[in-house]
């Protein structure tokens, strides 16, 4: 394979309509963005309406990342013989019909099987628009996919707002949830003429009919790995950053979600500027530092426990975290012997085990020695992410 994963180098222009092409590429983040967090700001109200215990209802949330791990290896084959726009047409759909579902279980079981479909079809959704997102740097003959994230990132802010003001205006779940069935509708008969048409890009040696068993490509695993070091750090922030407040930094009630918005404001716009950063100073040297943000970030936390030193720590963490993803994501899409789906699915599988491991492990820690030192352990996998960098040859 070609060494240069993190190089910044594509394939000249071939489109002239490229701003409309990218301006609907960022619309289906958003509207992936929008419907997960649509979910998320009425778990509480769904689990009282089912009356679950705690122990059940984590129990049943399991069923999602369930449902996107076992599907990751089939969404990159999807990609790869469909093409990534076909498989928006037929994700898309389904993932918002399956959001509308989940408000209507009545039982705990109807839930965890809803849950499980939404995972599939969200990780189909993921594979096939991230592999959009790599078509379009190619055109754009430049980085942008950290600000296609960056959309995500501001999505969950809008989904959590509207979230909000439906609740208070005491609207039903299931029909919030059509809402957001109706504006994603919008969006995609809008906007899906404007993808990037035709089948995953794929050189002469693509390796689209690789044995099942094959070896890991050894380049693709190393992306992998410094994914899953960012995502359990980004895990370990999205589940603990508000108990951290409460438990270890002792912060006022009103204030224990300042960490969390700290460190969401902080990942939001640094994927917003990540783009001109790596055009500016290399893939590499953005990556070095990231690892070194999430570990200074982190540790800070754990020695200045306090409520300014921990603000700031947590913004330094979302910070670091910001372009890991975008970075890895976008070299991984344009390996050289293998198609952009089959790559993407593959990192991402990597990657993704660390945002399910990173929460647990922040717990098993904590429940043995203390919250403030399993924040310490997490802190190391951002040195390890600048060490990981470091190792891959020619990276630019």
């Amino acid at each position: 394979m070609n060494s240069d994963l993190l190089s910044t180098h594509t394939i000249p222009d071939k489109y002239p309509d490229k701003r409309r092409i990218r301006i609907a590429i960022a619309l289906f983040y958003f509207s992936m963005g929008f419907c997960f967090a649509s979910w998320a700001s009425r778990i509480p109200e769904i689990k009282t309406m089912l009356n679950l215990s705690d122990a059940a209802f984590g129990t049943i949330l399991f069923a999602l990342p369930v449902g996107q791990f076992l599907m990751m290896s089939f969404s990159g084959k999807l990609v790869t013989h469909f093409g990534s726009r076909k498989v928006i047409l037929f994700a898309f759909p389904g993932y918002t019909l399956c959001l509308s579902n989940l408000a209507l279980a009545t039982h705990g079981w109807q839930l965890a099987i809803g849950l499980f479909f939404f995972g599939v079809f969200g990780n189909m959704c993921n594979i096939s628009i991230n592999t959009q997102g790599v078509a379009a740097e190619k055109i754009y003959n430049r980085p942008i996919m950290a600000s296609f994230h960056g959309g995500w990132s501001m999505a969950g802010f809008t989904g959590a707002l509207v979230g909000l003001t439906m609740i208070n205006l005491k609207i039903q779940p299931r029909n919030h949830f059509w809402l957001v069935v109706l504006i994603v509708t919008i969006v995609l008969v809008l906007n899906w003429k404007k993808l990037i048409p035709g089948k995953a890009s794929q050189t002469k040696n693509s390796e689209t009919k690789s044995k099942f068993f094959s070896k890991p490509d050894r380049g693709l695993v190393q992306l992998g790995i410094i994914g899953f070091c960012s995502m359990a750090s980004e895990g370990a922030m999205f589940d603990w950053s508000g108990i951290y407040f409460k438990d270890v930094v002792m912060a006022p009630h009103e204030l224990v979600i300042l960490g969390y918005t700290s460190f969401m404001i902080t990942m939001a716009l640094g994927r917003f500027i990540a783009d001109r950063l790596v055009l500016r100073f290399g893939r590499k040297h953005l990556l070095q530092v990231s690892g070194i943000l999430i570990s200074s970030g982190l540790l800070i936390s754990v020695l200045l426990p306090y409520l300014i030193p921990s603000t700031i720590a947590f913004m330094l963490v979302g910070l670091g975290v910001s372009s890991i993803v975008p970075s890895v994501y976008s070299a991984a899409g344009r390996h050289s012997t293998i198609a952009p789906g089959i790559a993407l699915a593959t990192v991402s599988s990597v990657s993704y085990l660390g945002f399910l491991m990173g929460p647990p492990l922040i717990g098993y820690i904590s429940a043995a020695a203390g919250l403030r030192y399993s924040f310490a352990v997490i802190g190391i996998f951002g040195f390890f992410i600048t060490l990981m960098v470091s190792r891959i040859k020619a990276m630019h």
